[in-house]
């Protein structure tokens, strides 16, 4: 037990959070997204309600502090830590501000409690020095529900064929236990004279079994199998021919992230950075000069590193991929590293960034990340009042140390935190452009002071950057707003959600007469289909590529001292022919992008949106009953995958 200390709400604020019914966002939309994803089973067998969850999140994170106190023998004030968890609970229920859902998933579990805040972080960076060591450790943290980007261009290593006779290794039935399995067979190639590893499964639990501490359930042994045959065949193709560090990292990172997708740790979010003067980098997603690595090759996204000026030269060739699949991204390691908002020069010992590219990282470093919705705040003061209590939240994670050594030593040197704001598309259509930078300029020197403060009381350094925008993804459906910077896909649409046949939210979802059907693409799978309504005016469409460009330049110089996680469509006949010079103006004044061609070409059965017209919309949401959530129970938060860019939404 790490945490052992424990903060308890005052009587009177759990008679409050316990009278209020919670206002979830996009009509029942929001209530699914919450119960199929964050509804925990409490210690008695019982489904969490929100209130629950909100209290078990408060709750948690003023134990990690009050923990901290107590073990530094720093001065506790409990009446003014009180105070501040019943603002805490009003704007976490009321749904002005949320943590990242990992924590709103982690925070305050036994798992926290005991093996410390990995599992409470969205995502990670790993310079992969060493192959055994530093991707076993990428597995660990992809099992725990964190998102990891990874990069081969400080790799070096040599290998060799393992010798007989072979050394067995019973797998423990736990996730340290497929970690060292990864680690044990990577480490058997390389240094000359090694035995070869060989493996019993007869430990590892059958599929379905539920996993206790973590939560979800058992996948059996065969995406570990699957995982071994995989990574030993890439390591003795190294041995036998001359394979970049570029291929064999990729390679295992991708099938490490292929493997914890089947088996069921919720999601697998990886990013790969590399070389704009690497071809075979750049060429890793095509897969007709390496057809062999479609089974896994799709389990990251790719973003090219610019590290000198001279690699600005080589846009051109990028705007030629980009054209086709929108692929690579660019991270502009030069901007990371100097300034904090644009044009604020102050340097940052980032190296790299996360999946979603948000975060500036070191390596071996975690993302941080609570997200304000201004759109749910009432007044300034509200939202004011959201951007200090998300900046407590996230300081005081950082207080915890994970199980992970690399980590602890650079989290507690750097503090980051990352402080977003969802829903901006809403909030610039209903406020405008010149209130809104006010607004944020003033909220930023809030966090900036509600972290010097808290760091202060805790004795720590405050940190070395607080604020971006992170992409959102099921936490701004519990909001109802708009994810992260951008505008939705159509004024009013459906949104299509995978559910597992056997589920226990599905009963449910067919008693309220949610429309289903059952997935053309996986087995024992159905699609319920729920209607949307933006509250932006304006659709994703509806703006040019340059229109977005410049969302993302005012985030950059007005809030985010990281980094504005986007994803900027273009349509490609209209403006295709524009990505060479839309880089070379936007690049130099960024940190990264992502862009992708939107195209109804590529469209299919079963679309995660599609538009529908006010009477459908109208309709549809005449035709869907209330849900009694009293007969909800028997889920632990795992069943959390939706049919949309699974990567970033963690």
């Amino acid at each position: 037990m790490i945490v052992t200390e424990r903060f308890s709400l005052h009587p009177l604020t759990r008679r409050w959070l316990y009278s209020q019914k919670p206002n979830f966002g996009f009509g029942l939309l929001g209530a699914v997204v919450y119960a199929r994803t964050y509804s925990r089973l409490k210690s008695d067998g019982t489904q969490e309600s929100w209130a629950d969850t909100v209290a078990r999140v408060v709750e948690g994170c003023l134990s990690i502090r009050k923990w901290w106190y107590v073990t530094n023998r720093l001065p506790w004030d409990e009446e003014r830590w009180q105070e501040i968890a019943w603002r805490m609970v009003r704007a976490i229920f009321e749904m002005r501000f949320l943590p990242g859902g990992r924590g709103l998933w982690s925070m305050g579990s036994p798992y926290v409690y005991e093996r410390g805040s990995l599992s409470l972080y969205n995502c990670q960076m790993w310079e992969i020095r060493s192959l055994s060591s530093h991707l076993a450790l990428m597995m660990d943290s992809l099992m725990c529900g964190v998102g990891t980007a990874f990069s081969a261009e400080e790799t070096r290593y040599s290998l060799y064929r393992p010798m007989e006779p072979a050394d067995v290794y019973v797998i423990p039935d736990s996730r340290e236990g497929w970690v060292e399995s990864l680690r044990r067979l990577i480490a058997s190639y390389e240094a000359p004279g090694r035995q070869r590893v060989e493996f019993d499964y007869r430990e590892i639990r059958p599929a379905g079994t539920p996993i206790r501490g973590f939560g979800g359930v058992a996948s059996g042994a065969e995406p570990l199998i699957k995982l071994h045959e995989r990574v030993s065949q890439f390591l003795d193709q190294a041995v036998e021919t001359r394979v970049s560090p570029t291929r064999l990292v990729a390679d295992i990172g991708n099938a490490i992230g292929a493997a914890v997708v089947a088996g069921n740790v919720r999601r697998s979010a990886e990013l790969f950075l590399g070389s704009i003067h690497d071809e075979v980098f750049l060429d890793l997603k095509n897969y007709e000069r390496f057809p062999e690595r479609m089974p896994w090759g799709w389990m990251s996204n790719n973003s090219v590193r610019l590290r000198e000026v001279e690699d600005f030269t080589k846009l051109p060739q990028l705007a030629e991929r980009i054209r086709t699949n929108g692929e690579p991204g660019v991270f502009n390691l030069l901007n990371v590293q100097k300034y904090a908002r644009y044009a604020e020069e102050k340097p940052d010992t980032a190296t790299g960034t996360n999946p979603c590219a948000e975060a500036t990282l070191e390596h071996a470093e975690t993302c941080n990340l609570c997200e304000i919705f201004p759109t749910r705040c009432r007044t300034e003061a509200e939202f004011f009042d959201a951007a200090e209590l998300a900046t407590l939240y996230a300081s005081t994670v950082a207080l915890l140390p994970t199980h992970q050594e690399e980590t602890n030593l650079v989290v507690s040197r750097n503090r980051r935190i990352g402080i977003s704001i969802s829903g901006i598309a809403d909030w610039f259509d209903s406020e405008g452009a010149t209130r809104i930078v006010t607004l944020m300029r003033r909220a930023y020197r809030v966090v900036e002071e509600t972290n010097r403060w808290a760091a202060h009381q805790a004795g720590v350094p405050e940190s070395i950057r607080r604020t971006l925008i992170k992409p959102s993804g099921t936490v701004s459906q519990l909001a109802g707003v708009s994810p992260g910077m951008h505008y939705p896909p159509y004024q009013r649409y459906i949104r299509r959600v995978r559910v597992g046949e056997g589920t226990p939210i599905v009963p449910l979802l067919i008693e309220a007469g949610v429309p289903y059907e059952r997935d053309l693409y996986s087995d024992r799978t159905l699609v319920f289909e729920f209607p949307v309504e933006a509250k932006a005016r304006r659709s994703q469409r509806d703006l040019s590529l340059w229109q977005k460009a410049a969302m993302v330049i005012l985030l950059q110089r007005h809030w985010a001292d990281q980094m504005v996680s986007n994803t900027i469509t273009f349509d490609p006949k209209t403006e295709g022919h524009q990505i060479e010079d839309f880089l070379a103006y936007t690049v130099p004044l960024t940190k990264s992008l992502s862009l992708l061609p939107d195209t109804d070409e590529g469209a299919y059965s079963q679309m995660p949106y599609e538009p529908i017209s006010r009477a459908e919309y109208e309709r549809r949401v005449r035709e869907i009953r209330p849900i009694d959530w009293s007969k909800f129970g028997g889920s632990d938060g795992q069943d959390s995958r939706f049919c949309s860019n699974e990567s970033c939404d963690l």
